[in-house]
């Protein structure tokens, strides 16, 4: 038998490490930033670019891409190398791949508080970022496919069935949901509006947390634990159970997250019944985890390492407990755009991602740095402080969304609304959102002290960067494996077929009929689109994050057409684009504001919330009232969207800043007849034109049918 001999490329390794772990600091720096400001929205320091509007999409990008991203691609490239045994396919793609991932993230960090944004949540990047995020990712399939096809080990094994998963379907997903028309460098509109781009973006954003926060590190956690616990994996059988079955069922689960929208109802229901059945197979693979330190218990007790792991897996199953109880449709009509939402994303974020982030960094640096942990008591100290951190984080946010669900629906005996102001419940929850900041620092000061514990571990050894490895060249078959799974595992490329087919079929089955069939977005006659005034307002309603905190979708409850007004229609949206139903309410739902309020006091509002909202949380945005509406690009705007299907006429795309110059100037003889002098060329008057549209084409009482629609829903 030939032995081969090699080396494991650990410099690769090195670099996803350290980025992982300054990412992660700037990534939760900002994210309690954020926090901050939903007690002290002053916390912004005055700024446009640091807002919580134009902060919160840069925290998520940055724990979700940045942080986890690097993360993902640390462990992956070090356990690829070891179970295949062979160095990466290339040595020059890995450096693309690093540097390109990490000019990706820097473009990100940038253009997001610059307001340039599309506004789908998990993927705000504009197309310029989308083709390189694109590109880059395709490097890291060459580079993985290259090294699976020159593997010195016949078969393969289970952490990479789900480095592939996460491949083709991360790529899936990326391609469909960033198919734009760019009107400039910076600005583009989606092809799908309305239900079918919120469809679209939630059958992403769903499976850009099942494909790229869950498969990777499954796959990782079937490497790391084993050889943490020096114990074999609990059962084989069991993961290919838990792995083609979760790939298969995670992409029907999207829309859980539109129950009760104008979502076409079948479409809403297959979304439930999938998520209910997500519990199998996501239980599986935690259970294959947590059973695989049987007889090693005793270790918990002294490795930290292995803490974090039972934590991040005891996470693991509480959040995909969680995610199917949060798709029934009671349980989501009274948690769905509460804190509940928040508090479960970071169970998740926070416990699986980070913890086993945590846990496989002080496994792995000191072994490509042969050397000892530096502090074996701070990494300890780290555990507790973060699972503390973790408690303060949650439990605050559920006991929060408790009391803003039930405030929400509250209605007195004489049948009104009990808090009819929407800020009444944002005020009854700030001491939980302090609570939250509090866990946010004891969190973060618990990945400062690893990144010092870290540092002193490096400075005791060195860098293996080439570490030397040898393995039996891989030999032809000589016998039929009597597993039809082994016999797969001996073809990546069929593998790989295979697990698309798997990941294809549920998109295809949601999506082709509520892209085809007609009656699935009925037609209103009396909902036009956007002048060109309003849709620069949306723009600027876009750049500002403001569907960051506040819904525009009513659903069919008696609270809330109580409260906002007769409840959404999918022929509403037809001209959104993008869709902006969003995902949680910090502020009131807006889909009905228009003209319930005068010029003035959206002016007003606007310069300083608390002005009309005595105790509002939401910051000023003095900005908009000095800086110069810009025309540039609107009729390329125009153009772009009638090429899309909006019946935009000649005049209106040809003459688009005429139009908006004469709407403008209208809006503010309005606001000077109420003792308010502006310019009609500030931004404020493009806002005051978007807000006063919304929700003013639909002006008839609902229908019978449809309000008895409403009382079955409630």
């Amino acid at each position: 038998m030939q032995v081969e001999q090699f080396n494991y490329d650990n410099k690769i390794v090195r670099d996803f490490g350290i980025a992982t772990v300054v990412w992660g600091i700037i990534g939760m720096s900002v994210g309690l930033l954020a926090a901050l400001q939903l007690v002290w929205p002053e916390v912004n320091f005055g700024l446009q670019y640091s807002t919580f509007g134009r902060i919160r999409p840069l925290h998520t990008n940055a724990v979700v891409f940045a942080f986890v991203g690097n993360a993902i691609f640390m462990g992956a490239y070090y356990s690829m190398q070891r179970v295949l045994k062979a160095r990466m396919f290339s040595d020059m793609l890995s450096k693309v791949h690093f540097w390109g991932w990490q000019l990706i993230i820097v473009a990100s960090a940038i253009t997001l508080p610059l307001g340039l944004t599309t506004s789908h949540e998990y993927a705000e990047m504009e197309w310029p970022i989308d083709i390189a995020i694109t590109l880059i990712w395709v490097v890291f399939g060459i580079n993985m496919f290259g090294t699976i096809i020159k593997r010195r080990e016949r078969h393969m094994y289970v952490a990479v069935w789900f480095y592939i998963a996460t491949f083709v379907t991360v790529a899936v997903l990326h391609i469909v949901n960033s198919i734009q028309l760019p009107v400039s460098f910076w600005k583009s509109y989606y092809v799908y509006s309305g239900v079918q781009d919120a469809l679209v973006q939630w059958w992403y954003g769903h499976n850009a947390v099942a494909f790229f926060l869950t498969t990777p590190f499954l796959g990782m956690m079937y490497y790391f634990l084993p050889k943490m616990a020096n114990r074999p994996v609990y059962s084989y059988k069991l993961s290919i159970l838990h792995f083609w079955s979760l790939i298969f069922i995670y992409i029907w689960a999207g829309p859980h997250h539109l129950l009760y929208t104008s979502l076409p109802s079948w479409v809403q229901s297959l979304g439930v019944v999938f998520s209910i059945m997500l519990i199998a197979p996501s239980w599986g693979g935690m259970i294959n985890g947590l059973l695989t330190l049987r007889g090693a218990w005793d270790k918990v007790r002294t490795e930290p390492i292995l803490k974090f792991m039972v934590v991040a897996l005891t996470c693991y199953g509480m959040a995909t407990f969680e995610g199917p109880m949060l798709s029934l449709k009671q349980v989501n009509a009274i948690a769905h755009f509460t804190d509940w939402i928040v508090a479960h994303v970071h169970i998740g974020a926070l416990g699986w991602n980070g913890f086993m982030t945590f846990a496989i960094l002080y496994w792995l640096i000191p072994r490509i740095y042969k050397t000892q942990l530096y502090s074996k008591k701070l990494a300890n100290t780290h555990f507790w402080i973060g699972t503390l951190g973790i408690l303060f984080y949650a439990i605050p946010m559920y006991w929060a969304a408790v009391v803003q669900g039930l405030m929400w629906k509250d209605f007195t005996p004489e049948g009104v609304l009990k808090y009819p102001n929407f800020l009444a419940t944002t005020l009854e929850i700030l001491p939980m959102h302090m609570m939250r900041a509090v866990g946010g620092v004891l969190y973060l000061s618990g990945v400062i002290l690893m990144t010092y514990n870290l540092i002193k571990t490096v400075k005791s050894g060195k860098l293996v960067a080439d570490e030397p490895a040898e393995a039996p060249a891989l030999e032809p078959v000589k016998h039929t494996e009597p597993s039809a799974h082994r016999r797969l595992e001996r073809k990546p490329m069929l593998f790989m077929v295979l697990a698309l087919i798997a990941i294809l079929i549920g998109g295809i089955v949601e999506m082709i009929p509520t892209f085809t069939v007609t009656e699935n977005v009925p037609k209103i006659s009396s909902v036009k689109p956007y002048t060109a005034l309003e849709l620069t307002g949306r723009d600027l309603y876009i750049r500002e994050g403001c569907v960051n905190c506040h819904s525009q979708t009513i659903r069919p409850f008696r609270s809330e057409t109580a409260r906002y007004g007769e409840y959404s229609k999918a022929g509403e949206f037809v001209y959104d684009r993008p869709f902006l139903w969003g995902s949680k309410r910090t502020g009131p739902d807006l889909h009905r504001i228009g003209g319930k309020y005068l010029h003035k006091w959206h002016y007003d509002h606007m310069l300083d919330p608390t002005i009309t909202s005595p105790g509002s949380i939401m910051p000023a945005y003095p900005w908009l009232h000095t800086q110069d509406i810009s025309y540039k690009y609107l009729t390329g705007k125009m153009k772009a969207m009638r090429n899309l299907g909006v019946p935009y006429s000649d005049d209106e795309v040809n003459n688009a800043v005429e139009h908006a110059e004469k709407q403008a100037a209208l809006i503010a003889k309005e606001l000077a007849d109420s003792d308010v002098e502006v310019e009609p060329s500030k931004e404020i008057i493009a806002m005051i034109a978007y807000l006063q549209r919304l929700g003013t084409d639909i002006k008839a009482e609902p229908k019978k049918e449809e309000a008895s629609e409403v009382a079955a829903n409630n």
